[in-house]
């Protein structure tokens, strides 16, 4: 019912609760109205005139029975064939009838009629309903949802009766406002029914009333203030029971006070009152999110000690956040415990299943549990396809995802914004932008707008493309259906102007932006400090900085790093270290990103011993070098010929499983080769001992005679094996084979010591590509004694075991 019905209706000066003129209701007239119920239950043409002759027959006008009939008849189609025939014949319906009508459609939620039948009955005194029947249409307009109308009706009760509506209506009232987060409005519905509850029969309040009030309070967070309104109704028709202490613990939990919580559930067992399954799972819940497992565990024995089973919800609790924290193994046998218990896994299961086995890469055995769940009986969801359809769009299996996508929409499913942008943002990243067009094609074909960040994903594949105009043109398409570009979009736009070296268009984007009094935020301004740090143009970088702080956007990490980085581009070292002061007076953190582009730009100036200063001090400011870190020592050091040194920050790299890149081993194999001269070691000489792995193995092959280019890989390769790094080994391999080197004796015994090192000596044929003759097998073994130097005693064993079999094996072929 809205404000605008309610308007019309006049006072009624409180009157009391009132009796309607009531009809005499004898055996005759209970019979009468069956028939009347008979015939509009059986009589589908004609009814009306059938009516029309029965009661011109008994004398008798509809209107005396209208209240027995809605109350017999269970159709509220039914009751509103009635209704219209009493109306259209202009019999005047009295307040008995109206309210059993309204209870009727109340039961059935026909809401438009409900609303026409008010405004028709409350004009006047007669016609008006009673408050019971007020109180069904509260209970259905609240439980549906349409909290807004219950209380209009909840307001007009009290003021006309000056009486609440009844209990169950006031609960369905209070819990509805408590639902829509309208805890104003709920306290004073309570309010006013604690304030005319007299604690007799006709109580105004009860258990539930209070425990509504207790979990809106728990949901903002106060506990305690909900365990003092119990407190304060304790013997006030409110008891102490199960219901109230879950509600407790189920607060506590989710504002993560476990501890609180299991005090509750021990006081609850002192008192007597026996734990149910729901306040089990709430402790369970909430020791999860803490990943206090070993405490889960004893509230599960405990339950088991009790002889209560452990439901599908509370065992998916702990299967997920089992994963959640990285323990990928317990979390399985934990399902394995739910199946030992017969306990069915649900879809919610599968689903979490699926989607932590997808974020591991493994989208064979994810697609194992779909088939399983579907053949299960499970309904498959939207979260059951997803994170498939994600995983295979990273893996660039994009046939997969599709037919994913489809299989989703046979299933009745419709994929939804993050479908799409999973599947839409793996083919951009697989640099697929017309492809992921078409999908935000079809995507819109089905009534679904992509947002912003969408948007923004497409921009930015376009602009990564040189494709600057589709780039605005699709802003422009953007901005026709209604989606606002946000701060990531301009930024994007300004990038890609930048990217394709239009720094004049980057610049009137920008400034455009600004004019219309946008605020590109701090991604806005970095791309255009990024821009002038490109073009060389460093005052203008550090005065876009004053210009974004006057705006109260303040720079981060990445706004120095760029500048400072923007500095050692442009040879100015001494402009780097003074914005690098002004960083540390600031008091920020700077990152590895900062201090490697300072590492860099100390080894342009040529000052190695600068760089590693530096470097040294990484540990001390909490900060870890990463692989272009290492790259930029490594190669400054190989340009000079200072081999010892390159050698020595590779070792430290693979020790700190830092895996080398590309660049990396072009530095090294170029340094090496070029200064081989230098590397040549005597035989049997013990200096090789004091040398850096790389460089005592590189100088043994030398002098044995090995190309320089060779022996640069394969001691890359032998290093690699030795730190533990098999697979960069085995990746390195395969582009040297692919190169035209092929496998020799000295790249096998280094993979050979990788395999074993790893655990996989039983498994080594399955991954090196063997085929050597007894004289290269002689030489791997000379070449076992030096690697052994740099392994472990087991180690070693093993791999001279394989290469002694293989020897043999080669003399009984000959």
């Amino acid at each position: 019912m809205s404000k605008a019905i309610l308007s019309l209706i006049k006072p009624l000066h409180r009157p009391q609760p009132k009796t309607n003129r009531k009809i005499l209701i004898t055996p005759y007239i209970k019979k009468l109205a069956n028939e009347v119920c008979e015939i509009l239950r059986t009589q589908r043409q004609q009814w009306e005139e059938t009516l029309q002759n029965r009661f011109f027959e008994e004398e008798i006008a509809p209107s005396e029975v209208a209240h027995l009939v809605f109350d017999k008849v269970r159709d509220c189609e039914l009751g509103l064939k009635f209704f219209g025939f009493v109306s259209q014949n202009k019999f005047s319906l009295d307040g008995f009838a109206y309210s059993s009508l309204l209870k009727l459609l109340a039961r059935s939620k026909v809401f438009p009629e409900i609303d026409n039948v008010l405004l028709e009955c409350m004009q006047s005194e007669e016609k008006l309903p009673t408050r019971e029947a007020l109180g069904f249409v509260i209970r259905a307009y609240a439980d549906s949802g349409l909290v807004s109308k219950a209380l209009e009706l909840y307001s007009f009760v009290l003021k006309t009766y000056n009486a609440l509506p009844e209990l169950l209506a006031c609960n369905s009232l209070l819990n509805g406002l408590v639902k829509d987060g309208n805890m104003d409005a709920a306290w004073c519905v309570y309010d006013e029914m604690a304030r005319r509850d007299d604690g007799g029969e006709n109580s105004c309040l009860d258990n539930y009333s209070v425990c509504i009030m207790v979990k809106g309070l728990c949901e903002e967070g106060k506990v305690e203030k909900g365990k003092r309104l119990i407190e304060k109704r304790w013997g006030k028709n409110c008891i102490p029971n199960v219901v109230f202490y879950n509600t407790l613990i189920d607060g506590y939990c989710k504002r993560g006070d476990v501890k609180r919580a299991h005090g509750l559930l021990e006081d609850l067992k002192d008192k007597g009152v026996l734990p149910t399954q729901e306040t089990y799972g709430a402790i369970i819940n909430g020791f999860c999110k803490r990943g206090e497992f070993e405490k889960v565990d004893q509230i599960l024995k405990e339950m088991d000690s009790r002889g209560m089973k452990v439901n599908t919800q509370v065992y998916n609790s702990v299967v997920d956040a089992k994963y959640k924290c990285g323990f990928v193994g317990e979390a399985l046998e934990t399902t394995t415990k739910m199946i030992e218990a017969g306990c069915k896994l649900d879809i919610v299961t599968y689903n979490t299943l699926i989607s932590n086995v997808c974020r591991d890469g493994k989208v064979q055995e994810a697609e194992r549990l779909l088939e399983k769940a579907l053949n299960s009986g499970l309904v498959l969801n939207k979260l059951s396809f997803t994170p498939l359809i994600h995983a295979y769009s990273r893996k660039g299996d994009f046939e997969r995802a599709s037919i994913l996508l489809v299989q989703m929409t046979e299933c009745g499913l419709k994929p939804d914004l993050i479908t799409y942008g999973g599947l839409i943002h793996g083919l951009v990243v697989a640099g697929e932008v017309d492809a992921a067009l078409t999908i935000q094609k079809k995507m819109m074909e089905r009534g679904l707008s992509p947002d912003a960040c969408i948007y923004n994903v497409l921009m930015n594949g376009l602009c990564k493309k040189s494709r600057y105009a589709d780039a605005k043109q699709l802003m422009l398409e953007m901005i026709g259906h209604n989606v606002s570009p946000d701060a990531y979009v301009y930024a994007t736009l300004v990038d890609g102007h930048i990217r394709c070296g239009n720094f004049d268009d980057a610049k009137k984007l920008f400034d455009n932006i600004i004019s219309r009094g946008m605020d590109p935020g701090l991604v806005g301004y970095n791309a255009m400090i990024k821009g002038y740090c490109k073009f060389g143009m460093m005052k203008d970088a550090v005065f876009c900085i004053s210009k974004m702080t006057k705006r109260n956007v303040y720079p981060d990490e990445f706004t120095y790093s760029t500048i400072i980085d923007g500095y050692i581009k442009q040879n100015d070292l001494y402009g780097a270290l003074t914005m690098f002061c002004h960083v540390i007076k600031r008091n920020y953190a700077p990152n590895i990103v900062t201090y490697t582009s300072l590492i860099s730009g100390f080894c342009r100036c040529g000052d190695i011993a600068g760089a590693e200063k530096i470097f040294k001090g990484l540990p001390a400011n909490g900060v870890a070098p990463n692989v272009v870190t290492y790259t930029v020592l490594i190669g400054s050091c190989c340009k000079e010929g200072r081999l010892a040194k390159a050698s020595s920050f590779f070792e430290e790299m693979l020790m700190s499983k830092c895996n080398p890149n590309d660049i990396t081993f072009h530095y090294l194999v170029n340094g090496l080769s070029n200064n081989a001269h230098c590397a040549i070691s005597r035989p049997e000489s013990e200096s090789d001992l004091h040398k850096p792995m790389l460089l005592a193995i590189f100088g043994r092959m030398i002098s044995d005679g090995w190309h320089p280019i060779s022996a640069a890989y394969i001691s890359i390769i032998a290093c690699l094996c030795l730190n533990r790094m098999l697979g960069a080994a085995l990746q390195l391999t395969d582009k040297v084979l692919n190169k035209g080197f092929p496998l020799d004796s000295v790249t096998l015994t280094a993979l050979l010591h990788g395999v074993c090192s790893v655990g996989k000596a039983k498994e080594w044929r399955n991954i090196i590509p063997y085929k050597l003759n007894e004289p290269k097998l002689n030489v791997a073994l000379k070449y076992l004694s030096i690697f052994g130097c740099y392994s472990t005693h087991e180690v070693t064993m093993e791999t001279s075991l394989i290469l002694h079999t293989l020897l043999e094996e080669c003399k009984s072929n000959e």
